[in-house]
């Protein structure tokens, strides 16, 4: 009986000790990984229309009720499909008394909320703002209790819908954020908002509940370990009074940026007759932003440029309904491609994203929902209210946006600083507005009007519209140098962050494949599931903080690599750099390439310097073919690895082709054709142009043939004649500067080795793309292995991101952003080929090459458009192709010539067919099989 006795009185003590924290009882999951089941009803589409079980949180499209729709579709539902929810659970005794709030995190899209059958409160309207009710006088103690609610996916407030519901992205209903009951003292701390400058001062406005009572409230900062900072502060409350500033001043406190993201918490205490009666803990972070007009964007004193992207709440197969993991994912994808920024389109995150942010180092644009469409003034300034509310104090929100490309309710603008204790500079995204002009979309050469020539801060918190492989890394090198040279720039957005193709579970069993309603979601750097486009390593590149300067590797070369130093707060000898040689093999070698690493020395240079890295070469560094120099940040997350060649094309396919071999060259000729056969290889040329007509071996037929075809330029390859050349057979056209200034020659050699040599003179002054391609059915390509750039394709406009080595991969038929996901993709161009092995079904061939700059093509993607025609790209004719020019690719905005002049066509200039000014490729063919 004593025994019980103490027990229950422990209990009650600790229960004591934790109601001075404000508790969190939740009634649903805590995210999309977490979810709690609910009774529910769905009024309108799929299994509409009886009572059964949902999880939540969640959007109940993707539970397989209501309807999908894109917010650009026209839905038949519009006012129709509810959702309708139930959920039963305890209140303790030990709650009476007390203040409790019902708190959801986030509802699609008008809420009305009952508890045991009474209202909690007015209906909510706005699906992305956590909003509360005060229950404590409908709730059963020590009893059970019925929390109801109904879910409309579209208002019954227009300017709801046109903020929200008639977006460019994917429309959901359901409560897809946690559900919550928060428990307080009676007499509590209602809210916090918290200024911490980057000069140690310290404010803090608090907002209480207590009865009108006369309180203290103190406060003690600390670091995130719970070491003391300072001593502690405090104020007294005079009765009627409900709120109260609290300062202080630090010495030299760390300073948050997204570079630093140094953040300590404090502690407030509510005393009554000097005991606590309510704690309350904050996260914040000292930084001060301001923004100077005509200049730009300033942190801690230091002007900074926001390498940033868009990104949408969204996961496939939980719609908006997200977890802490996945803002963990994101973050760290965004921070990997060395991006300092985040805008929120185009609505409030998560709070654990915001936490993320802070925690790891992310600029942050949060953005009052509105499309093309805005809220009206009284729902605008309410959730504007629950926006700032909640979002306040996380040290990474730098700025607000209202409302996104005509969505802005000017009559809300002044509220932002009336709200918000810092006084975050408000901008409107697609507008000049406050001093930025921060237009969508413009093309790289705009700016005779007031952009590039203006006098506002450019910050285009949409640029390079991604759409499948387009975009993105596709032009952002060109845009990126304008941007960090012009005083006036303050960087950009990319349009955005992920696919977003969403799980249909009215289609195929929910088995997919994943929707992204045509070409409107396939607009991301990452896949649905987060998948790395070739972009993604473009981005990494061009946007590292550490800029390597080009670098030619020569026999002289003495190990000195000119670096600048693009970070705002970090020098460079807070990096780290290793080096590391390496040797590979060739085409049928299956050994592990070699490696030896090296010492590299890291100059002291302050942000925007310039100096040189110095690696400590071993003395016998010739001997390896490539040169690799990574870079590591303060926080051990790699910046990017540069790749640079030492070993030449003419050097490895000098080691590659045999010329002699113990048998003879033959060759035969019909009506058509000049049939050659060394060491088992036959093959056939056009006696009329030249072209390889048939290959076999003794395994059987290589389907190569009708090549060399040039691209964009003529085949006017004539008078074809044969001749030997010692043991070897030449097949040759005659140079005529008239009428066949193109020529092409092959050479047979004993071994079975055969060289091809065509000089030729492109088409045109301007050219998009020149080489020369071969027929080959796909249906026979399994895979390939070459050594060069890799893993992934290229364009013209995004070369940047690869990296130099021997790379495999089998045949997909990949098109970005579409199912099939795998990558990187097979199709397409792919760079700085030495040579590269084919794998034909039961008979591969290799090609090699003793040119620079070769780039070898495979196939044509089954490419898809946008309604503008400004993402397609240029392929050649033929299947397999060896080019010395490639295309660029659009994005879904403009034309790939238009982003900028590595989009541009090529300029040749030929001097009249001067033959000293033609263009030459030489190719070395293995068709042995082997």
């Amino acid at each position: 009986m004593k025994y019980s006795f103490l027990i229950a009185f422990l209990i009650s003590l600790a229960y004591v000790t934790h109601a001075q924290q404000t508790e969190k009882r939740y009634l649903s999951g805590t995210g999309n990984d977490n979810t709690v089941n609910w009774q529910f009803y769905c009024t309108a589409g799929q299994n509409s229309g009886k009572w059964t079980t949902i999880p939540v949180p969640s959007n109940w499209e993707l539970q397989g009720f209501g309807k999908y729709n894109y917010g650009f579709a026209k839905d038949s539902s519009r006012g129709k499909e509810q959702g309708l929810y139930k959920y039963a659970f305890q209140a303790p005794a030990a709650w009476k008394g007390k203040r409790i709030n019902l708190v959801f995190e986030g509802a699609m899209t008008d809420t009305e909320v009952k508890l045991n059958g009474k209202s909690a409160g007015s209906m909510h309207q706005g699906s992305y703002y956590a909003f509360k009710y005060d229950v404590s006088d409908l709730l059963n103690y020590g009893s059970g209790n019925l929390l109801e609610a109904t879910v409309s996916k579209h208002s019954t407030n227009a300017s709801v819908n046109e903020a929200e519901r008639k977006g460019d992205f994917w429309i959901f209903g359901g409560i897809f954020r946690p559900v919550y009951l928060e428990i307080l003292p009676a007499e509590h701390i209602a809210n916090v908002a918290i200024d911490a400058k980057a000069n140690g001062t310290f404010t803090a406005q608090i907002q209480l509940n207590t009865a009108g009572k006369t309180t203290d409230v103190s406060a003690q900062i600390y670091t995130t370990n719970g070491q003391k900072v300072g001593t502690s502060f405090s104020a007294k409350i005079e009765q009627g009074n409900q709120s109260v500033t609290l300062t202080k001043a630090l010495q030299n406190p760390l300073l948050w940026t997204s570079e630093t993201p140094n953040r300590y918490k404090v502690e407030f205490s509510l005393l009554q007759a000097g005991k606590p009666v309510h704690v309350v803990t904050k996260y914040f972070g000292f930084r001060t932003v301001e923004v100077r007009q005509r200049d730009g964007i300033y942190v801690n004193g230091t002007k900074i440029k926001l390498k940033g992207v868009n990104r949408h709440s969204f996961w496939p197969e939980s719609g908006r309904a997200l977890s802490r993991k996945i803002s963990i994912l994101d973050v760290n994808l965004m921070k990997d491609m060395s991006m300092n920024a985040v805008r929120m389109s185009h609505y409030p995150p998560d709070d654990h994203f915001l936490d993320i942010c802070d925690s790891l180092g992310l600029f942050v644009f949060d953005e009052l929902a509105g499309w093309h469409g805005h809220y009206d003034t009284p729902t605008g300034t309410k959730l504007l209210h629950e926006l700032i509310t909640h979002d306040v104090n996380h040290p990474s929100v730098i700025g607000w946006i209202n409302g996104n490309e005509g969505g802005h309710n000017y009559e809300l603008d002044p509220l932002f600083a009336k709200e918000d204790i810092q006084k975050r500079h408000v901008i409107h995204a697609w507008e000049d507005f406050g001093g930025f002009d921060t237009q969508h979309y413009r093309e790289f050469n705009y700016g005779i009007g007031n952009y590039n020539y203006g006098h506002s801060i450019t910050l285009p918190t949409e640029f390079l519209h991604g759409l499948y492989d387009g975009g993105h890394g596709a032009g952002i090198e060109d845009y990126w140098e304008a941007m960090w040279h012009d005083p006036l720039a303050a960087g950009g957005f990319l349009w955005d962050f992920a696919d977003q193709g969403v799980v249909r579970t009215d289609r195929n069993g929910g088995k997919g494949p994943l929707d992204t309603d045509g070409n409107r979601g396939a607009d991301g750097i990452v896949g649905p599931y987060r998948e790395k486009e070739g972009s993604y390593f473009t981005v990494k590149e061009v946007w590292s903080p550490i800029k390597l300067e080009h670098r030619e590797i020569t026999p002289t070369f003495d190990g000195t690599f000119p670096i600048e130093n693009r970070y705002h707060f970090t020098n460079t000898n807070q990096c780290s750099f290793t080096g590391k040689l390496i040797k590979v093999g060739g085409p049928n070698d299956v050994v592990k390439p070699v490696e030896k690493t090296f010492s590299v020395t890291v100059p002291s240079l302050k942000p925007l310097e310039k100096g040189a890295l110095k690696a400590s070469l071993p003395a016998d560094w010739k001997t390896y073919d490539f040169l690799y120099i990574t870079a590591v940040d303060p926080h051990k997350r790699e910046l990017f690895t540069w790749s640079f060649p030492i070993s030449l094309p003419n050097k490895i396919t000098s080691s590659l082709v045999k010329t002699d071999g113990a048998g003879t060259v033959a060759r035969t000729e019909t009506d058509s054709l000049y049939n050659v056969t060394a060491n088992g290889i036959k093959l056939s040329f056009s006696k009329r142009n030249g072209l390889l007509k048939q290959v076999g071996n003794t395994t059987g037929t290589i389907p190569l043939t009708n090549g060399p075809v040039l691209q964009e330029g003529v085949n006017n390859f004539k008078n074809i004649t044969q001749r030997t050349d010692g043991s070897a057979v030449i097949i040759e056209s005659t140079f005529d500067r008239k009428s066949s200034y193109n020529t092409v020659q092959w050479t047979i050699y004993p071994s079975g080795w055969v060289k091809m040599k065509v000089r030729y003179f492109p088409d045109g002054y301007f050219t998009f793309m020149n080489g020369v391609n071969f027929s080959f059915p796909e249906s026979e390509m399994k895979g390939v292995k070459w050594m060069g750039k890799g893993p992934y394709r290229v364009w013209k406009n995004r070369m940047k991101g690869g990296a130099l080595g021997v790379w495999h991969k089998a045949y997909n038929n990949t098109e970005t952003g579409e199912q099939p996901l795998i990558y990187p993709e097979f199709k397409g161009y792919h760079a700085n080929m030495y040579w590269c092995k084919f794998e034909a079904a039961g008979n591969p061939f290799t090609v090699a090459t003793e040119n620079e700059d070769v780039f070898f093509r495979l196939f044509t993607p089954a490419w898809k458009t946008d309604q503008w025609h400004n993402y397609e790209p240029i392929f050649p004719s033929g299947d397999i192709s060896f080019m010395q020019g490639i295309s660029s690719i659009g994005t879904k905005t403009q034309r790939n010539e238009t982003t900028g002049p590595m989009g541009q066509k090529y300029a040749f200039y030929d001097y009249e067919k001067e033959p000293a000014r033609a263009k030459e490729l030489t190719l070395y063919f293995d068709f042995s099989g082997k």
